[in-house]
């Protein structure tokens, strides 16, 4: 297996390097194909340790994220996450293997991105001190020029990262599988079923729903003519 690691916001240490090393080659008793690994270990505020696993195994794309106060734990638990979606999916990992679905339209698919941004909301007291500061005085002159956008929605509209993902043409079976192998709560995904794009997401009464796009009657019906 590959492995890459990097190391943000504090030094590289080698035995932390070879500890998350040797819980990622776990994987590899529970794989038959596991192709590459990378690891991103960040510290937060000089106290939160976040551990990001990701490895990918054919088609296939496995994810565990986790923070505490301990980096060594943080890697512990994000593997834990992994490697309970592994067990979970373990024999239709080993079906699926070697069978990358191909689309009718490869070369589009292969192209299609979708962009997931990340805003900061400020918390509420932020919010209305902002709102305070900025209040107008109702008692001068009116101006004829529009006034600027408020600092109350710059503050609540700023991106604090941005990612692009691919969308891979698959089932909605498989779709749900993809996203609980990221332990994610949502996935997007090319629906080969209906041919359109979909969304996959998690329901706080843990059923997953299905977003689609879905065309008017009258429309169907004209482009069928």
């Amino acid at each position: 297996m590959q492995f890459n690691i990097t190391f943000r916001q504090f030094g590289a240490s080698d035995s932390l390097k070879e500890y998350a090393r040797e819980k990622v080659e776990r994987v590899n008793k529970l794989l038959d194909r596991a192709g590459e690994a990378h690891v991103v270990l960040s510290l937060e505020a000089g106290r939160i340790h976040h551990a990001d696993i990701t490895v990918h195994s054919g088609a296939w794309v496995l994810r565990g994220r986790d923070k505490s106060n301990d980096m060594y734990a943080s890697i512990d638990l994000a593997m834990d996450k992994i490697e309970r979606q592994l067990r979970r999916y373990r024999d239709k990992l080993k079906t699926h293997h070697g069978k990358e679905r191909v689309h009718h339209r490869q070369d589009l698919v292969n192209h299609l991105k979708v962009r997931h941004a990340v805003f900061e909301v400020p918390d509420v007291e932020a919010l209305a001190d902002i709102a305070a500061e900025s209040t107008v005085d109702t008692s001068a002159p009116k101006l004829a020029a529009a006034p600027p956008a408020t600092p109350v929605a710059a503050a609540a509209t700023r991106v604090v990262s941005s990612t692009q993902l691919t969308v891979k043409p698959l089932s909605v079976d498989e779709a749900v599988m993809q996203m609980n192998l990221m332990n994610n709560d949502f996935y997007v995904f090319h629906n080969v079923e209906s041919d359109a794009l979909g969304i996959v997401y998690r329901r706080k009464d843990g059923q997953y729903g299905l977003i689609e796009p879905h065309e008017p009657p009258a429309l169907a019906a004209a482009a069928g003519t």
